[in-house]
């Protein structure tokens, strides 16, 4: 018996892996993250498969049906949105099944801010302009940062930020991010992206909160801030240059 955790996707049900979608279809059980996770992965489920939204339900509850499962000799499809590796809640999941010696299988999926930079058709890391990425959030009630990880910390370094989970502290967010990048600095908020009902706002951070406002989103926005969304005039990267020798293309091995 084996609980497969999967990366269920930012919300499209074409971008899940084939392994993903494979795994679901050979288990008997399937839980998943109804709020985030679409109905339509559970087509692949097999016929009279246990599936279980474990939207309402706590973590004894959950690991309840890792052990039944356990005890039936059934594998699990354990769903959660985007990626496993970041803000999925897995890491407590893995430690009881470490306690209850379960075995499981970790499958990565597509991140929300892979598919936000698709929607908004932009590379978030551009030559001479922002090489860094980093992805956070603001405080919340289900999980409080730590000391030195504040938006102002990030923000001195120039890096492309995707903020997660903070729609609704944008005026914070804006506050504490102007001293740095300045009121004029691009920001793009992308709604639910890939799904069907997808939107986008562009701003800069001195009109992100008032254009919000009067057009709100929902705390599954994600918030991008950086020159990169709106850069035209930076250098080409220099793995392509004519000039540039590498090993697949005339230099040193």
């Amino acid at each position: 018996m084996m609980v497969h955790f999967i990366g269920a996707g930012p919300g499209a049900p074409d971008l899940i892996t084939l392994r993903g979608r494979d795994l679901i279809a050979r288990c008997p059980v399937c839980l998943f993250a109804g709020s985030l996770v679409p109905q339509a992965l559970l087509a692949h489920c097999p016929a009279g498969a246990r599936i279980i939204d474990t939207s309402a339900m706590d973590l004894d509850q959950i690991c309840a049906e890792f052990s039944r499962a356990h005890a039936l000799g059934e594998d699990v499809a354990r769903l959660h949105s985007g990626d496993l590796s970041i803000w999925s809640a897995m890491g407590e999941q893995l430690r009881r099944l470490d306690q209850l010696a379960i075995p499981y299988t970790i499958t990565p999926g597509v991140p929300a801010f892979a598919a936000a930079a698709a929607a908004l058709g932009s590379e978030l890391t551009l030559p001479e302009v922002a090489q860094s990425l980093v992805l956070t959030r603001t405080q919340g009630r289900a999980s409080s940062m730590p000391p030195g990880e504040t938006l102002a910390a990030f923000a001195a370094t120039g890096a492309t930020l995707a903020i997660h989970l903070s729609i609704h502290a944008i005026k914070s967010v804006v506050a504490g991010l102007t001293p740095h990048y300045g009121g004029a600095c691009p920001v793009a908020v992308v709604f639910r992206a890939s799904w069907p009902d997808e939107a986008i706002l562009r701003a800069t951070l001195g009109t992100v909160a008032a254009k919000l406002e009067a057009a709100p989103m929902e705390r599954t926005a994600l918030i991008l801030v950086g020159k990169v969304l709106e850069a035209h005039d930076f250098r080409d990267s220099a793995l392509y240059d004519a000039d540039y020798r590498r090993r697949f293309r005339g230099g040193p091995e």
